[in-house]
């Protein structure tokens, strides 16, 4: 972990520390913070060493039980020509997976957000959700689409126990769907 310093003198200060004990000068609290250290300790990663015929890849030094805490990659292997696949807690890639992913395909398995996601939440273009899913095809329990598969289910055209859509307002559906509105306006602070 870098050492922190006085941007005047340059001498090692503490972390808590406000003022520079040895000139007396301010210290940016920001960059004291521990939030910010740990933000630097993600920055402490490295690149892979092999060579990528293009794109970009990142992968922090930070791990949890193996898998980096963010994964970054875009692109192919030089060696092998195999598009890299984004593996970690947080993975961001054209394709990943991970607890929380954001790609073009992937899967997440608390949350996925992409044009083709998986997870318990999924949020894209063709998500494939368990407990709630939200796009152009949605499935989960709590399914929002122009195409829906679910328990609860508002969309155009769509299969469910309780389906409300331009022909059909299922009672329990109606309910459901203006719960989770109230809780989402809740949540964003919309009253």
């Amino acid at each position: 972990m870098k050492k922190a310093l006085c941007p005047q003198c340059g001498f090692e200060v503490k972390r808590r520390d406000l003022v520079c004990p040895r000139c007396g000068g301010e210290l940016d609290v920001l960059y004291l913070s521990r939030a910010s250290q740990f933000i630097e300790s993600l920055g402490e990663g490295k690149r892979t060493e092999r060579r990528l015929a293009w794109g970009y890849e990142y992968r922090s030094e930070a791990e949890i039980l193996g898998w980096p805490v963010i994964h970054v990659a875009f692109g192919k292997d030089a060696e092998t020509g195999k598009i890299i696949v984004a593996k970690g807690i947080i993975a961001i890639g054209q394709f990943g997976v991970g607890l929380i992913t954001i790609a073009q395909v992937g899967v997440g398995l608390l949350f996925g957000f992409g044009q083709c996601v998986a997870g318990i939440i999924a949020v894209g273009q063709f998500a494939l959700g368990v407990c709630f899913g939200l796009g152009q095809f949605a499935t989960g329990l709590t399914a929002i689409g122009q195409l829906a598969l679910g328990r609860y289910v508002l969309t155009q055209i769509g299969i469910g126990q309780h389906v409300w859509s331009p022909t059909r307002k299922d009672p329990e559906a109606v309910e459901h769907f203006a719960n989770l509105w109230r809780v989402v306006k809740g949540l964003m602070g919309w009253g």
